[in-house]
């Protein structure tokens, strides 16, 4: 009887530390990482985790668009920045990208990439001077970019759009 209450103790134990070996192997690659580009399950999440207070949502979205973003990737080192991408409903593409940023030379990787700028018009909108651009994706759709600078950081909004509906995104995040 005793003998068999060791063999469970000795594996009870020997579970507890694989257990504890294992979390602590699934913690080190994000503690040793923090500072890098990483994804996250809500803007709710980075909040918390990255303690970034101010990250601009939109809300206004056209119904072609699916709401939360499929993909949230964010970090806080070497500086705060922020991509939200957005899939349309009938093809599940992403048709949407929404960067933050607190480095005016930072560019969300360009899974919407226009390929020929139709025009490019700067003007100043609700005390901000704006750079929009209207252009061409692949396929011959219309895409356009907006780009801003809110406070300390660069807002920079993508769409496989028109620039009105561009523009209503915009103007939901502004307060």
């Amino acid at each position: 009887m005793a003998k068999k209450f060791f063999s469970f103790f000795y594996f009870a134990i020997t579970v507890v530390i694989l257990i504890a070996t294992l979390k602590i192997a699934n913690y080190l690659p994000m503690a040793l990482q923090k500072d890098t580009m990483r994804k996250y399950k809500s803007v709710e999440e980075v909040k918390s985790k990255l303690n970034i207070r101010d990250v601009y949502i939109p809300s206004y979205f056209p119904q072609n668009l699916v709401w939360p973003p499929s993909t949230i990737l964010a970090q806080d080192k070497p500086f705060v920045a922020i991509i939200l991408e957005v899939n349309r409903t009938e093809k599940g593409d992403i048709a949407l990208i929404i960067s933050q940023s607190a480095s005016t030379h930072f560019t969300p990787d360009e899974k919407i990439k226009i390929f020929r700028i139709n025009e490019r018009v700067n003007y100043p909108f609700k005390g901000r001077n704006m750079t929009l651009e209207a252009g061409i994706c692949k396929k011959e759709e219309p895409c356009s970019r907006i780009i801003w600078d809110e406070g300390r950081y660069r807002i920079n909004i993508t769409a496989k759009s028109t620039p009105p509906d561009l523009m209503k995104i915009a103007e939901s995040m502004i307060n």
